[in-house]
């Protein structure tokens, strides 16, 4: 498996700061399993005789198999900033599937994850169980993905054309800046408006209206990283808010902080 080699934090707030901490790594998927999963990832760290550390993560349209001793689960869709302390030494290994990437392996809807995570075993039964234990007592991290990877394969579902509409869509709307509003979506692919939010529900776990408001959010905190001279008004009249208040809610809800304070940490 390859590392992958990454130029953005991906969510991770701080990363310059964390990675003072911590010890971030991406593996990429075989090709089998690559139109589902995004990359595995392991986090380690040692922070022996050190005071613990709080990373701070924002959300992404992705689900997370997570693996931990005791706690290893299914992570649908966060809809908030997640905070994780991390002490003493460790470290945590998951797979990341595509959006919507992971709906094809169980066939209901991912919604049903959003916000309530399920442990491994209530999704792969006494087989994911016993994949728990195989991964956390290994030291080398390549076989750790060998084993995830396996695992999967195991279980590959057909290709799912639904999985690479939505991947399509999804990079519409990170990439275009300019795209603020659900019916924009709806005209660029046309498709019925509704049948769109059934697929998001369905696959994704949450509302292309929830997952345009993630990227605008975060385009917004782009902008006070750059260190941008633009009045908030302003940043967000350009993101497609008719309130400011509304944009300062939003922006806290997905960054943890509002603008104002999220400015100040630059």
């Amino acid at each position: 498996m390859s590392l992958q080699s990454h130029t953005r934090s991906m969510g991770v707030l701080n990363l310059k700061e964390g990675e003072t901490k911590f010890q971030l790594a991406r593996y990429a998927p075989s090709e089998d399993l690559a139109g589902f999963v995004k990359h595995f990832w392991l986090v380690s760290w040692d922070l022996s005789g050190q005071p613990p550390y709080v990373q701070d993560v924002v959300p992404n349209p992705c689900v997370n198999l997570i693996f931990e001793s005791g706690k290893t689960a299914v992570y649908g869709v966060a809809k908030s900033k997640q905070s994780q302390t991390i002490q003493g030494k460790g470290r945590v290994f998951g797979v990341k599937f595509k959006p919507g990437g992971f709906y094809p392996f169980v066939k209901w809807p991912v919604s049903r994850l959003t916000g309530s995570p399920v442990g491994i075993a209530g999704i792969f039964g006494a087989e994911g169980g016993r994949l728990e234990h195989s991964i956390l007592s290994q030291d080398d991290p390549g076989t750790m993905v060998e084993l995830a990877d396996a695992f999967l394969r195991r279980h590959l579902p057909a290709p799912d054309e639904t999985v690479v509409l939505i991947n399509r869509m999804i990079d519409l709307i990170s990439d275009e800046d300019e795209l603020t509003k659900v019916e924009q979506l709806v005209d660029r692919f046309g498709m019925n408006k509704r049948k769109l939010q059934r697929l998001f529900n369905q696959y994704v776990g949450v509302s292309p209206k929830w997952v345009i408001k993630l990227y605008r959010i975060q385009n917004a905190a782009e902008a006070i990283d750059g260190g941008r001279q633009i009045g908030f008004a302003k940043l967000s009249a350009e993101l497609g808010y008719y309130d400011q208040s509304h944009f300062i809610r939003d922006f806290k809800s997905i960054v943890g902080k509002t603008p104002d304070e999220y400015m100040k940490l630059h």
